[in-house]
């Protein structure tokens, strides 16, 4: 499974209740770049834990990955950040484009974390959800990257919260979840024990934030500085505006009306409603937007 049809099976998974009103969770986007200092431990590592499934974007807990091993504070001994992987087995699992992960720890062995990484990926089992809930009351920021929002919501623990994802899945992750503030166009939400990424390289920018809440905005520059990381994102979290408005979807450039991805309109599955043609990206979104149009087409007129 690669990286789109990832997004298109997350969005897909919570269309099939198609829920109305998915609108009063998009709110304009705002910059959250203001937040609560987090306090280091006097001494030692602050744990990190990525957790990883079948299909596990790459870049999703690589990026994170990559910001939180390249931290170096003046004057303190050791590493800033311990980090390590964890899975419902310790079993091989074969991320985005095929890459082999053997995880660290189980569930039941993994260390207890200060900083969650939860990246897109498709594990959703009840294990994995009570060990994010589990983990996450003695966490200091639980945070997910791209559709990793999904999982991260289906715990119950961002409700009556606001959060982002990746910006094809704006519109299935509203509806799935019209009790989350879906806020459009911005890098990351932070709302303080709990966070959110937009796509991909967004995790980037969210990890640098808190790199920046644990040990300030100079130590988060020159960590980027090191990576050769020119994004201001972490800075700016606005900064992603080009993706606040909905696409427009033309005959001559149609995109699918669930995730509102590029569609080839010579091969694209279609359905005719009211005298007007739509186009899917797949045929698993043309199923859900057959069930129940008019339904659908109410929810998107408040967008």
């Amino acid at each position: 499974m690669n990286r789109r049809d990832l997004l298109k099976r997350s969005t897909a998974l919570g269309l099939a209740a198609a829920l109305p009103g998915w609108a009063r969770g998009t709110l304009a986007a705002e910059s959250r770049s203001e937040s609560i200092p987090l306090k280091p431990p006097a001494e030692g590592s602050i744990p990190v834990a990525f957790l990883v499934s079948e299909g596990a974007v790459v870049i999703d807990f690589c990026g994170p990955w990559e910001v939180f091993q390249d931290v170096s504070v003046p004057g303190r001994e050791g590493e800033p950040f311990r980090l390590y992987t964890v899975a419902e087995t310790t079993a091989p699992i074969r991320a985005s484009a095929g890459l082999k992960i053997v995880p660290d720890y189980t569930f039941e062995t993994a260390p207890p974390p200060k900083v969650i990484v939860i990246p897109a990926q498709r594990g959703r089992s009840e294990a994995t959800l009570d060990w994010i809930r589990r983990s996450a009351r003695g966490a200091d920021v639980t945070m997910s990257v791209c559709t990793g929002a999904s999982l991260l919501a289906r715990t119950g623990l961002l409700a009556g919260k606001s959060a982002t994802t990746h910006h094809d899945s704006y519109r299935g992750f509203a509806m799935e979840h019209p009790d989350i503030r879906l806020e459009r166009g911005v890098r990351f939400v932070d709302e303080g024990n709990l966070a959110s990424a937009g796509g991909l390289s967004s995790g980037i920018d969210l990890a640098l934030h808190v790199v920046e809440r644990y040990y300030g905005r100079d130590v988060a520059t020159r960590t980027a500085y090191e990576m050769e990381y020119q994004g201001r994102g972490w800075t700016d979290p606005g900064s992603n505006q080009v993706y606040a408005a909905a696409r427009i979807s033309t005959d001559a450039h149609p995109l699918c009306p669930v995730c509102e991805m590029d569609v080839d309109a010579k091969t694209a599955p279609q359905s005719v409603y009211e005298g007007k043609t739509y186009r899917f990206c797949s045929t698993e979104h043309k199923q859900q937007f057959d069930a129940s149009p008019v339904q659908f087409l109410k929810s998107l007129d408040g967008q």
